[in-house]
């Protein structure tokens, strides 16, 4: 009995708060703001620097990445004495 009581009371109150934000939100006047006007181009062009400084970085300052051993590993001469 005591489940249930609670989950009524839970389940009226989400959809009460629901009900109040929908209500808040049709009636309020929304102008929009800087993130509103700019949010994407700034989220695109910000991804585009980072983009564009990593493939600087790895394709033209010259890092060593050693990636792979074959074709500059050379065997040594066995010594046998």
């Amino acid at each position: 009995i005591m489940f249930l009581l609670t989950r009524n009371a839970l389940n009226q109150f989400k959809i009460r708060s629901i009900q109040q934000l929908r209500s808040r939100q049709s009636h309020k006047n929304h102008s929009q703001d800087f993130h509103d006007r700019y949010g994407n181009t700034v989220l695109a062009s910000g991804t585009a620097f980072c983009v564009v400084a990593w493939v600087f970085t790895a394709t033209q300052i010259g890092i060593e990445w050693n990636l792979s051993p074959v074709g500059r590993v050379t065997p040594k001469e066995w010594n046998d004495e």
